[in-house]
């Protein structure tokens, strides 16, 4: 055992894809430049709430874990870790990341964040992930709140940009998980799992990706039409959505599934890469 088992416990970089994604909620408001110490320490208590969930998540998990490949050397299911050390590890995450985000934004932040985590956690987590092939459609929500919560967590107001950008997340999030369960379906047959290409079927799963890509296109463009964003955020979302298009109409005509994991991989460059261009955006309505 050693800090790295509890560092892996939290879902180190699900839990910093989702923090970056916080801060640039945050990052889109005026407010943020002038009370940036408060809004980076409300930052810090969503991303310790965020790695609660993750390692709440792995706890509800760990067996489950311990047959499939990909999650085989997480800590709780090769041993590293007790069931005890791993439940007061969240626990004190859960609690300071709640009194940071109560102390330093507000009720409506913590409030959205809670839920998250509740759904996430809980729902997700125990009943929707077993009981439907709708499972990441619906438990995308809680990994979609992320700009939202940062926005609120400044502004204590919900306002139409976050509301989008949380859209944006929630349309990318099956066309971004379908082609991993598709690359492992042997894995999720085994554990029982219902994932989209097993109850529905690959073809199927394929296809809906091409509804949701475009689906994900005009969410993205929304702010530019509202707008909310300029030009270049309007080229920069276009060219990444197109592409992303692209791999997935490519996708229905790979019967071997070798674009599984590449489609995978630029899905996370993509929401990397879409956040960067809405905040170069921001500064240049801002300052240009």
């Amino acid at each position: 055992m050693g800090i790295s088992s509890f560092i892996d416990l939290c879902k180190p970089k699900i839990v910093l894809l989702l923090t970056i994604t916080a801060l640039v909620g945050m990052l889109l408001t005026v407010e943020f430049y002038s009370n940036v110490l408060s809004s980076l320490a409300s930052l810090l208590g969503f991303a310790l709430l965020a790695a609660s969930s993750a390692a709440l998540n792995q706890i509800f998990d760990r067996e489950s874990d311990k047959n499939m490949e990909r999650t085989k050397k997480r800590p709780l299911a090769t041993g590293e870790l007790t069931l005890f050390q791993a439940l007061s590890f969240t626990a004190m995450l859960l609690f300071i990341g709640s009194s940071l985000l109560l102390y330093f934004s507000n009720l409506l932040t913590l409030f959205i964040t809670t839920l998250g985590f509740i759904f996430y956690s809980l729902i997700y987590t125990i009943y929707l992930k077993w009981a439907t092939p709708q499972n990441i459609v619906i438990g995308g929500l809680s990994g979609a709140l992320p700009p939202l919560i940062g926005w609120t967590a400044v502004t204590n107001e919900i306002s139409l940009l976050p509301l989008i950008l949380v859209l944006v997340i929630f349309l990318w999030t099956p066309p971004h998980f379908w082609p991993l369960a598709i690359d492992r379906l042997e894995e999720y047959k085994k554990e029982g799992v219902p994932m989209m290409p097993i109850a529905k079927g690959v073809t199927r799963t394929k296809k809906e990706m091409v509804v949701y890509a475009f689906l994900l296109l005009g969410a993205s463009l929304a702010p530019f039409f509202y707008g909310l964003t300029g030009y270049f955020y309007l080229f920069s979302t276009t060219a990444l959505n197109i592409y992303f298009i692209y791999l997935c109409i490519a996708y229905l005509g790979d019967e071997k599934n070798e674009l599984s994991m590449k489609i995978f991989n630029f899905s996370v460059k993509y929401m990397f890469l879409f956040f960067l261009a809405t905040y170069i955006d921001f500064l240049l309505m801002l300052y240009v």
